[in-house]
């Protein structure tokens, strides 16, 4: 896996936790540095946590579904990506102003949570783990930073569209994989050649 595709699906994935920040930033009345930084924290460190676990669980599992990892692959990221997009459409809920552990922790998890499946898919693919987790956290921290300010400034506006956003880049990545694998890709390029 390239570092482009690392990249869109690090995207992908913190498009989630951006859309959260979206709202806590929308629930706050005066935003300040230190709300952005947790906001990066609690996402983009349980973005990169998950994963690494992920990959841990598909190491140890490899041998038994080696034959079929990459239709799990492409399931994983579909249904991810298709629940990302079915929650965008979605109604807005209220989001608490509070950054406390308690208020942070369920939704730096429940944001996280698809990147564990993505992490399963990483082993399946041999991708490095250290560097792919650090540039997925990283991503997240940014997003979710940039979240928290974008959601005071502009509101509601944009969180659906970055759910939504996330989702489609998620199931693209997902086909894209199948594609690969199945040789697809190989012959519909060596057709132009």
């Amino acid at each position: 896996m390239g570092l482009l595709e690392l990249f869109v699906i690090a995207v992908g994935l913190s498009m989630d936790a951006c859309a959260v920040s979206i709202c806590k930033g929308l629930s706050v009345q005066k935003v300040k540095p230190k709300h952005m930084l947790l906001a990066g924290l609690y996402f983009g460190g349980f973005q990169a946590l998950m994963p690494a676990i992920g990959y841990l669980l598909g190491v140890n599992f490899q041998s038994m579904i080696e034959r079929v990892d990459h239709w799990i692959a492409f399931i994983l990221l579909v249904l991810i990506g298709g629940n990302m997009i079915k929650e965008s459409c979605g109604c807005a809920e209220e989001m608490d102003c509070s950054f406390c552990f308690k208020a942070m922790l369920p939704l730096a998890i429940a944001t996280s949570i698809d990147a564990l499946a993505v992490g399963v898919t990483f082993a399946f693919l041999q991708v490095s783990i250290v560097p792919a987790v650090l540039f997925i956290g990283v991503t997240t921290f940014v997003f979710s930073a940039l979240g928290i300010r974008l959601g005071n400034i502009f509101g509601a506006k944009y969180k659906t569209k970055a759910e939504r956003l996330g989702g489609i880049v998620l199931i693209l990545m997902g086909t894209k994989i199948l594609l690969e694998h199945l040789g697809v890709l190989d012959w519909f390029f060596g057709l132009f050649a």
